[in-house]
């Protein structure tokens, strides 16, 4: 696997190595040792699935703390735009995103880490997405920021008018109103 660090520390995106022959292919899409030696965590819990259609967008979602989760996701089927936002207070990069596409062709997957709000906007007709999860789902401490917030400044691929967002999704307040309990702590 190859491990690349984004813009906003702890965000990686991770590329499988694909072995391909007549037959089909192969990867290997998690191996503790490897995210172990990029200090990432491992203890999965949960894993969730979603389908979304074209131009939906999700997010950009976030658990306080004590019951936040770190996500390493995969589009196991379509193409997504996939974003995670730094919200720990006194990072270098508070209120900073790292994006990429992400697809089952391309078999790319991101790690966010706690801290991060995480979303995704659809760009194929439908998209399946794969979540595993280090926290449990909590619903008492579910949050979510506007996907569209000016002051972060995402660059979806979709314009307002045409994004699919739930109506909760559509409630969610700018970065500079949400509630947030994370805080930065550099490596040592």
């Amino acid at each position: 696997m190859n491990f690349v660090e984004l813009e906003v520390p702890g965000v990686w995106l991770i590329e499988p190595k694909v072995f391909g022959d007549n037959r089909g292919w192969f990867f290997e899409s998690y191996r503790h040792d490897e995210f172990a030696a990029h200090g990432l965590s491992d203890m999965f819990v949960q894993d969730n699935m979603s389908s979304s259609a074209h131009h939906v967008v999700r997010g950009l979602h976030y658990q306080l703390e004590p019951k936040a989760q770190d996500k390493l996701v995969r589009v196991t089927r379509g193409e997504v735009f996939d974003v995670a936002v730094d919200i720990r207070k006194g990072s270098p990069t508070f209120g900073k995103w790292a994006g990429r596409i992400l697809s089952a062709e391309n078999k790319l997957a991101m790690f966010v880490p706690a801290g991060c709000a995480h979303g995704f906007c659809v760009l194929s007709d439908t998209a399946e997405f794969h979540y595993r999860c280090t926290g449990y789902y909590a619903p008492s401490h579910e949050r979510g920021i506007h996907w569209d917030d000016p002051a972060i400044g995402v660059e979806w691929p979709v314009e307002a008018a045409t994004a699919i967002l739930s109506d909760k999704d559509k409630r969610n307040p700018p970065l500079a109103q949400a509630e947030i309990n994370y805080e930065w702590k550099a490596k040592e």
